[in-house]
């Protein structure tokens, strides 16, 4: 486990690579870091702009031999994201490190987790929250799933689906109440009356009443949720999902 001084560390690391970067325009603090919640467990999170005419990717490329070099970097992936490459790295202290870079002109805030630390930044844009009914849409997949992976046998594949069942719930949970929706952030924030009945959906033993004991309250839940979000759209789907999920 790594120590603060040694996050600290990391991070000046990081910064000072980018700041003595010409091709780098602005950078920034991203994360809990940005939002003055840091804590023993919290990764360096950074962003940078980068300017017109060089790749983003390319910068990457060169960074991440830099830090191979200097830290000892385990491994890496990324994560694309419109204009932006968000590189994730692993070092041999558990610490992780997310460096974001987008084209300088695309630069700026995308939510509240973001502090400027030098350079120019465009217009703060909202953070786009997820799509309700594509959620809606993957839960009663999700359901269908999860029931025919039970009459098959398939006992590992239904625990899967009624999983994912809870997570789409609860996400359609996070935008009814105007939480974080996107990478569980804002689940443990939710009121009692949306978490405690989904404690009914974790499995148990991989048998095949309890998987239909947990899809039926899956299937509930998520059924509480639609009819929250949209009634209308509850009345035409709640009967094929009790029939299939909650029967």
């Amino acid at each position: 486990m790594f120590s603060e001084e040694q996050r600290n560390q990391v991070r000046d690391c990081v910064l000072n690579m980018a700041r003595s970067d010409p091709r780098v325009t602005a950078g920034a603090l991203t994360g809990s870091a940005a939002a003055s919640r840091e804590d023993e467990w919290s990764d360096v999170d950074v962003a940078f702009g980068i300017a017109e005419g060089h790749s983003v990717a390319a910068v990457l490329d060169d960074w991440t031999r830099e830090l191979e070099r200097e830290l000892g970097v385990l491994h890496y992936w990324d994560l694309p994201s419109g204009s932006s490459i968000y590189r994730v790295f692993l070092l041999p202290t558990g610490m992780e490190i997310d460096i974001g870079v987008t084209p300088g002109q695309d630069f700026g805030a995308r939510g509240p987790a973001f502090r400027k630390l030098f350079g120019t930044t465009g217009e703060p844009l909202p953070s786009t929250p997820p799509d309700a009914q594509h959620i809606v849409g993957l839960g009663w997949h999700h359901i269908f799933h999860a029931r025919s992976s039970i009459e098959r046998g398939k006992l590992w594949r239904a625990e899967y689906w009624i999983g994912q069942v809870r997570e789409k719930t609860l996400t359609l949970a996070c935008l009814r109440f105007g939480k974080d929706a996107y990478h569980g952030r804002g689940i443990d924030s939710l009121p009692d009356a949306v978490k405690v009945p989904l404690e009914g959906t974790l499995v148990c033993a991989l048998e095949v009443g309890e998987l239909r004991r947990c899809l039926r309250v899956a299937t509930l839940c998520f059924i509480s949720e639609l009819d929250a979000l949209d009634p209308e759209l509850f009345g035409r789907l709640e009967p094929l999902l009790q029939k299939f999920g909650a029967s």
